[in-house]
């Protein structure tokens, strides 16, 4: 399950509730169990296949509930709980999964902030949680999540993003604006397109420069094609479908 639809189960279990404008408590909610999760656990506590059997099955039921009207409420808030325990509790690295859904939290708090519905101060406090998550944790994860790349990361996206609202006003070229229709698409296929390069072409660190270079272009220009295919494929109707079928339960 990917972070993106815990969240969005988690959100849409807030929305029936009534308490989803609270984003900044969530976001430093989840940021500082994310500190804690890495103090105290150093592997996944839900492991075996049950976990993906089990909650596979409660997402169908939970889903044919939530189109057919049958048991509706009931079915937002399993499928919300669920997905918050599986992320917390069957990830490889425990801190992690907290501190992307603080991430997400952030995003929407400041989104709220724009709009002068809700305070700036959460986003500063989350984010520092978010960047101190791995300091102190038993399993620190990949080389990508380490303490000093974490942040080095958490501040160039920060600095992206800074950048990007400076520029919101101006036209944005039509590249850009295909990339970000492709953009999910591309979060999807990246990583499992990467793993295959060494399944093909051996350990990359002893290819020499060229051979990099030529394999890089090629991965871009698949991916890319693959990401305008999925989402022309299957992105752009299943959002289409989405569509019909709110319309149709509204």
């Amino acid at each position: 399950m990917s972070y993106e639809m815990v969240f969005y189960l988690l959100v849409t279990a807030l929305f029936v509730r009534g308490i989803h404008r609270a984003s900044g408590v969530y976001a430093i909610v989840f940021g500082a169990i994310a500190i804690v999760a890495g103090i105290v656990f150093d592997s996944p506590i839900l492991g075996g296949p049950w976990p993906a059997i089990i909650s596979g099955a409660l997402f169908l039921t939970g889903l044919t509930c939530l189109l057919s009207g049958n048991f509706r409420t009931t079915a937002a808030y399993a499928l919300g709980l669920m997905a918050v325990i599986l992320l917390l509790f069957s990830g490889y690295v425990p801190w992690f999964g907290a501190a992307i859904l603080a991430v997400m939290f952030t995003g929407t708090t400041l989104y709220r902030w724009e709009h002068g519905t809700g305070p700036f101060w959460p986003v500063l406090a989350s984010a520092a949680l978010v960047a101190i998550s791995p300091v102190w944790s038993i399993q620190a994860g990949w080389w990508w999540v380490q303490p000093q790349v974490w942040i080095t990361t958490l501040a160039l996206a920060a600095a992206t993003f800074a950048a990007a609202r400076a520029l919101r006003d101006r036209t944005i070229p039509r590249t850009l604006v295909w990339l970000g229709l492709v953009s999910y698409s591309v979060y999807l296929l990246h990583h499992p397109l990467l793993r295959l390069l060494p399944e093909f072409f051996g350990d990359l660190r002893y290819l020499t420069l060229t051979t990099r270079l030529a394999l890089g272009t090629g991965y871009l220009t698949t991916l890319l094609l693959l990401s305008w295919a999925t989402y022309r494929l299957v992105e752009g109707p299943a959002q289409r479908l989405g569509k019909r079928l709110a319309r149709r339960t509204a």
